[in-house]
């Protein structure tokens, strides 16, 4: 064929590409919300002026070896230029910002892109821009348009079962992106922060969201509520097995329960489920996860000074009180328990060390001084001044709370959604038929054995 004609056929196969291409972009840009679309304005201009761009940032490097075609046709005695070499990426937008796929190269990894982030976060007219490895040779840099931390946002639980007991879906970080917070063998999580900013929400979430679920039963000692039929959590008595105000002996005894049923299911799980670990077959209604929450918890570990008789007895009854919880979290794991502690004041003189310091999750929200946000987080968050909760005593973060995700270097801050506790009350009562003492399910010692009890639940 002659090669008019073979031309002339590239160039209608090119030009139907370009125009199909064309009309599919267009109608995805037509069909997107205003969100969206101003996310792929963004993502166009990102790809137009890269290449500009990137040398500009220092994101681009001299590759001085000259190839073989550039060393045939360079003129006699004179060595070829060196070539640019800049980071080839690929872009995708949704309604938050875009994602931008880059492949790296030699001198230019995520530490030279990360030192950059906030240049290109100015360059880009983003709020930030984060940088995560994704893969031998590639990296992912998130460019968010606006804060998704500013923004409040709205959970209201339902009736259907989650689909794991395994993580604990939380909310959203500052790259809009969700996190969840594991519960398989993570025996304690400690949340602290300021009154009003969040930490009782976060827990109706949870108990909104677990609820509906026979595999988990939950208990409640709040220090807030003068007797067991007030405070947050009147409402949602129904759904828990057991619930006590802020009364240390009623606290102890409650405390004094657990651990006994802690030890009960550890000496009966090996034969009844053929593991020592519960997370090996994962929680049933016959072998539930125990959720214990210990809100404002500094009132039940916190010695009271005075030598009169009942400041001592108080005393005593908090030094056990800590004792037991201790226990809890030392050993709960294996046997399916999961305590989360609350509290406005997270230093050690109110929650021991030995049981903070042992908490496999630790939250914050906002916190007034340096040493409250080392106590809640450790010592590690001083190294993380952007996500320190020092810093989130404005208003507009109420609900954005400081954590350590795991897998993840670092701390990262999230939007925990807003949880109403009528909406808890309400998922609470319907579910009230679940609730039972798991104490009553352990199986006899002269009981079935494994096979039996598992068809028996």
């Amino acid at each position: 064929m002659p090669p008019e004609p073979i031309a002339h056929v590239a160039l209608g196969i090119a030009a139907a590409f370009l125009v199909t291409f064309g009309a599919f972009t267009a109608l995805r840009y037509l069909r997107a919300d205003s969100e969206t679309r101003a996310s792929l304005r963004l993502a166009s201009r990102i790809r137009r002026t890269w290449r500009r761009s990137a040398p500009m940032l220092g994101l681009a490097v001299a590759d001085r070896t000259p190839t073989t075609g550039a060393q045939l046709i360079a003129k006699r005695g004179r060595r070829p230029e060196p070539r640019t070499r800049i980071p080839a990426i690929t872009t995708r937008a949704d309604r938050t910002g875009v994602s931008i796929r880059m492949k790296t190269v030699a001198g230019i990894g995520v530490d030279e892109v990360t030192q950059q982030a906030r240049h290109l976060a100015d360059l880009w007219g983003c709020a930030r821009v984060s940088v995560v490895p994704d893969g031998p040779g590639r990296l992912l840099v998130r460019a968010v348009r606006f804060d998704p931390l500013a923004a409040p946002t709205r959970y209201r639980p339902g009736l259907t079962a989650p689909a794991t007991l395994r993580v604990w879906p939380m909310g959203e970080d500052e790259y809009a992106k969700p996190v969840a917070a594991a519960l398989s063998n993570v025996p304690g999580i400690a949340v602290a922060g300021l009154p009003g900013y969040g930490k009782t929400s976060l827990i109706n979430s949870l108990i909104g969201r677990f609820a509906p679920s026979d595999a988990v039963q939950f208990a409640v000692a709040d220090g807030k509520a003068e007797t067991a039929d007030a405070g947050d959590y009147a409402e949602i008595a129904p759904r828990l097995f057991a619930f006590v105000g802020d009364d240390l002996a009623e606290a102890n005894k409650l405390f004094t329960r657990l651990v006994k049923l802690r030890r009960d299911r550890f000496a009966a799980m090996k034969r009844a489920l053929g593991t020592a670990n519960l997370w090996d077959v994962n929680p049933s209604a016959a072998w539930p996860l125990v959720i214990l929450v210990i809100d404002e918890a500094h009132t039940f570990f916190s010695q009271p000074k005075g030598s009169d008789k009942r400041s001592r007895e108080l005393a005593a009854l908090a030094a056990e009180n800590a004792r037991l919880v201790d226990d809890l979290i030392r050993k709960g794991r294996s046997v399916g328990f999961v305590t989360i502690v609350v509290t406005q004041k997270p230093t050690g003189d109110a929650i021991p060390t030995s049981i903070r310091d042992n908490c496999g999750i630790r939250v914050s929200f906002a916190q007034t001084t340096q040493e409250a946000a080392v106590a809640a987080l450790g010592d590690d968050i001083r190294q993380w001044p952007d996500a320190n909760p020092v810093s989130l005593q404005d208003p507009a973060y109420v609900g954005v709370a400081s954590m350590r995700i795991q897998g993840q270097e670092g701390f990262t801050r999230v939007r925990m959604p807003e949880v109403t506790p009528s909406d808890t009350a309400e998922v609470a009562t319907a579910t009230a038929h679940l609730t039972v003492d798991p104490a009553a399910l352990l199986p006899h010692r002269d009981g079935p054995g494994p096979a039996d009890f598992t068809k028996a639940a």
